[in-house]
């Protein structure tokens, strides 16, 4: 009998420490929730309009959804799917970051070359700050100091200082960046060019400056080079890979970041945009825009395990730990 208890203990931990996965679909205006153990889709609830960029909080209760064409953020309860409450964003709002409190929400407006800076929990804009042209990809350095932004058109990576909220550094990188993602150790910044079709490498100093490295590019036998538009990445929490989606391809790229060669292309769905980890790291999730599903990827073997269909396009993918 205590044998049996102690399964059905362990079951029940390990049911309560599951993930759940909150996807955007763009064009659906909806968020689909994935279980992480079974992979069932549990649910689909109304997100407002064109639901893009999309966070989980550190401490996993709350769910910050880009409603761009609603200009606003709005924040959703992870456990019950309840809105909880709106944020101001300012216009068109696509990509955003939480600084590592989770008090300040920054936010790419890709209309006004602004990123707004709120403050989550009085619910005030903080500060806008003047950016490059069509800001988008957002990142933010692990100890929060920095802020990066990437514009589409100027070509650029902004470096803002969030304690004045004024940008320090500029650093060009190649045609249209859609992402920015630093180390977890903070000492590489990578971003993405879509249309470039490269990753520009930084190291970054002491001070939060940035020094170019290298350039990853790609190359998929049987696939056209324009269509190898690398728009979001991942860095694995050792360091040591960098996972690109690469667009109409159809594939995410394997970088070994020692010494940046792409080291395998795996097969995904239509469109792949976003990704995003498990909690431990044992699987990458990819949102595929035109196939309106999720790829599930085993990270060890570096293969994709099974689609998901969801929502209609998409867009975003996130994932809060230890719900029930």
């Amino acid at each position: 009998m205590k044998f049996i208890c102690a399964l059905a203990f362990a079951a029940l931990s390990s049911t309560a420490q599951a993930d759940r996965i909150f996807v955007s679909n763009e064009r659906g205006n909806t968020v689909s929730v994935i279980d992480g153990t079974t992979w069932e889709v549990l649910t689909e609830f109304d997100a407002g309009l064109r639901p893009r960029g999309i966070i989980v909080s550190p401490d996993g209760k709350k769910l910050y959804v880009c409603a761009s064409d609603d200009n606003l953020v709005r924040v959703f309860d992870t456990a019950t799917y309840e809105e909880i409450h709106t944020l101001p964003s300012g216009p068109d709002p696509e990509l955003f970051v939480l600084d590592p409190s989770g008090q300040r929400l920054y936010v790419a407006n890709e209309d006004d070359n602004l990123v707004t800076v709120v403050d989550t929990e009085t619910h005030e804009v903080l500060a806008e700050v003047p950016v490059g042209v069509e800001p988008e990809g957002m990142a933010v350095s692990p100890d929060g100091k920095f802020v990066v932004n990437t514009s589409e058109t100027t070509n650029m990576a902004h470096f803002i200082d969030t304690e004045t909220n004024v940008i320090r550094y500029n650093a060009l990188v190649d045609q249209r960046p859609r992402y920015a993602g630093y180390s977890q150790d903070g000492k590489r910044l990578y971003v993405t060019a879509e249309i470039g079709g490269t990753v520009t490498v930084f190291d970054i100093a002491s001070d939060g400056s940035p020094t170019e490295v290298g350039k990853i590019r790609f190359d998929v036998p049987g696939v056209q080079t324009e269509w190898l538009q690398p728009v979001g990445g991942l860095v694995t929490k050792d360091g040591k890979l960098l996972f690109v989606a690469l667009g109409p391809s159809n594939r995410v790229a394997v970088v070994n970041t020692e010494t940046l060669e792409v080291e395998k292309y795996i097969l995904v769905g239509e469109r792949v945009w976003q990704l995003a980890f498990t909690s431990d790291e044992k699987y990458l999730l990819t949102t595929n825009g035109n196939s309106n599903d999720i790829t599930v990827i085993d990270v060890a073997r570096q293969e994709a395990l099974r689609s998901i269909q969801v929502g209609q396009q998409p867009w975003g993918v996130a994932v809060a730990y230890g719900l029930n």
